[in-house]
């Protein structure tokens, strides 16, 4: 009956009945998921709406088949920082359920401005304190849409005549941004989530530079660069609408657009966000994308702060940026902390720090179109810890997984590969996982392959030591993480596979049949249990290969060789004769790199 009145609604004129669910409601099913909508900073929460911030984006998504939800932040009672909202938002997030009565598992969010800070703290679980991060198991979201969030702050917050808590963590040059930008190996990958940024370069350039804010957040700051390239669409809007302070104090004119506030289906801003959640393709083509920005395709941002050879943080006076094209920048450094600056020319620099009686110098290969959150100091430093096997997206390892940790200065010297990892310190370097020194199969300045232990789990320390120094990042170790190696090393080319008939490695020469036997060599797997003489993974995968299952007989370690997988499985029939079949493994919600196998 209710599902009857649903579907009827959405059939009728909107004002006849609500387009937005309220607090406490059940949520109809529709046949798309629900989006929950984030509201970003208010000057007076008393009179915080849905309609304020959002104008008809509710009746936009009804005619679209789709429910909104409003997260509003000023409901968190008190004066919550932004990791007290983002807490919030989890909470309000597992409370949602059906009108059936069952639980809501899975929605889609737009957060506007501060809000998108509120989900990428959720995300990240960030707690109060420095870099002290709590992570979600499930995050119950599927897609995000970020319009013109501040994820590397802004300046506007210094020419406001008040300070909140709030504000002081938009700050640009905030350690709460830089955290946030740096909690999962350097960076946020947003969980790899699918995700995009709609961003306003309408301001009047007294932001920033003419053509590069919105009048409150540079084009650099509200990037969605630093998670993926392509998923950050430029549009003509500013911040807010036009005619309160913002428009008072020049930043945007009287007649502005607020990039938030849906006004119909067919503005870009609304149009790009219906089409992103829908699964279409509009979106890549309304506004701009960040590549073709003539400003933000030249241009990055930079976080910088500064640390010992020990890795610890140390209190600095001064960084400055010069560039290979002669450009020099002293960064603005408010509190002898986190040093920045919105827009300095992409590509090769070089950074001189001074922090007390330490003076430093680093180069750096600036990316355009966003701002790169960096760590200035001597001896080692990691850049990432991939699985050994390929570079996989979103940045996480699994529980016996072989990881390759690249970075500089990781060790002396290099030392030979060796065929079966020891729980020693090749050259002078040592990994560890959590305080434990792991397992090495092989060490050089730049690259390190180390086991992950199986007790690993949630969100950890991983560092490197050597003679020189120390540093730590944190890895996201989850169930599972499957990655394949391949033949060339590339982990998109031919998989590292054998006819296990034959063992014969499978080749277009040597390819194989339906009903053989294929042995395929991975890692990440994670965790076993022992059984006949085998380590079984406790968590059983599934193979394709040009889409069809190929049914797995055994997957676990590959016998004798530590962080090392193996998968069996039978080659389907029906499978049309291909020297380049694509072949994928999943294991739990996470999906290995494309590989490719020959079949006859």
């Amino acid at each position: 009956m209710h599902r009857t009145f649903v579907a009827g609604c959405f059939l009728s004129a909107a004002s006849l009945c609500a387009q937005l669910v309220g607090p406490g409601q059940a949520v109809p099913q529709t046949g798309k998921l629900p989006v929950v909508f984030v509201n970003g900073y208010e000057t007076d929460c008393g009179n915080a709406s849905f309609k304020g911030t959002f104008g008809i984006a509710d009746q936009v998504l009804q005619a679209n088949g789709q429910a909104s939800l409003f997260f509003n932040y000023c409901t968190v009672p008190g004066h919550p920082t932004i990791e007290d909202m983002g807490a919030a938002f989890g909470l309000f997030l597992a409370g949602l359920q059906y009108d059936d009565g069952q639980p809501v598992d899975l929605v889609d969010s737009v957060a506007y401005s501060m809000g998108g800070l509120i989900v990428r703290s959720y995300l990240s679980g960030k707690q109060s304190g420095v870099a002290v991060f709590n992570p979600p198991v499930i995050t119950h979201l599927r897609k995000l849409v970020f319009l013109a969030t501040p994820n590397s702050g802004t300046g506007i917050t210094d020419v406001l005549p008040f300070s909140t808590t709030q504000l002081d963590e938009l700050t640009s040059g905030s350690r709460f941004l830089f955290d946030l930008a740096t909690w999962n190996q350097g960076t946020d990958d947003l969980r790899g989530l699918d995700a995009i940024a709609v961003i306003g370069n309408g301001g009047t350039g007294n932001a920033t530079t003419d053509g590069f804010d919105d009048g409150v957040v540079a084009l650099t700051s509200a990037s969605l660069g630093f998670y993926l390239p392509g998923r950050t669409r430029v549009v003509p809007f500013c911040h807010v609408d036009g005619g309160g302070l913002i428009s008072l104090a020049g930043y945007c004119g009287f007649d502005a657009l607020g990039i938030a506030v849906f006004r119909s289906a067919t503005q870009d801003p609304a149009h790009i966000v219906t089409s992103f959640l829908d699964g279409t393709t509009d979106w890549q083509s309304l506004g701009q994308a960040a590549e073709q920005n003539p400003l933000l395709s030249a241009n990055g941002g930079l976080y910088v702060t500064v640390r010992s050879a020990d890795d610890a943080s140390l209190s600095t006076d001064s960084i400055n940026a010069a560039s290979s094209s002669g450009k020099t920048k002293t960064l603005n450094l408010p509190s002898h902390d986190v040093a920045y600056t919105d827009m300095f020319p992409a590509g090769s620099l070089m950074l001189t720090a001074v922090a007390g009686s330490v003076d430093l110098t680093q180069p750096w290969m600036l990316p355009a179109g966003t701002v790169a959150p960096i760590v200035i100091k001597a001896g080692p430093s990691i850049l990432r810890a991939y699985s050994a096997a390929s570079g996989v997206f979103p940045l996480i390892v699994a529980p016996g997984m072989i990881v390759a940790v690249y970075g500089d200065q990781l060790a002396a010297g290099t030392a030979a590969a060796t065929a079966i990892p020891l729980p020693l310190q090749l050259s002078d370097a040592q990994v560890l996982l959590g305080g434990t020194a792991l397992s090495l199969y092989y060490a050089s300045p730049s690259h390190i392959n180390a086991v992950i232990s199986e007790s690993a789990s949630g969100l950890m320390q991983l560092g490197v030591q050597n003679m020189s120094g120390s540093r730590t990042i944190n890895v996201l170790v989850e169930p599972a993480a499957p990655s394949i190696f391949t033949q060339d090393a590339s982990g998109t080319g031919a998989a590292a596979a054998l006819n296990a008939g034959t063992g014969a490695l499978v080749s277009p020469q040597s390819p194989v049949l339906a009903g053989d036997y294929v042995e395929l060599f991975l890692t990440g797997l994670g965790t076993t249990t022992a059984g006949h003489g085998l380590d079984f993974a406790d968590q059983q995968p599934t193979v394709t290969i040009s889409g069809q299952d190929c049914p797995v007989t055994y997957a676990g370690r590959a016998p004798g060789w530590p962080g090392l997988d193996q998968i069996n499985c039978v080659v389907p029939s029906g499978l049309p004769s291909d020297d380049s079949a694509p072949l994928i493994v999943t294991s739990g919600a996470q999906t290995s790199n494309t590989v490719t196998i020959a079949i006859r």
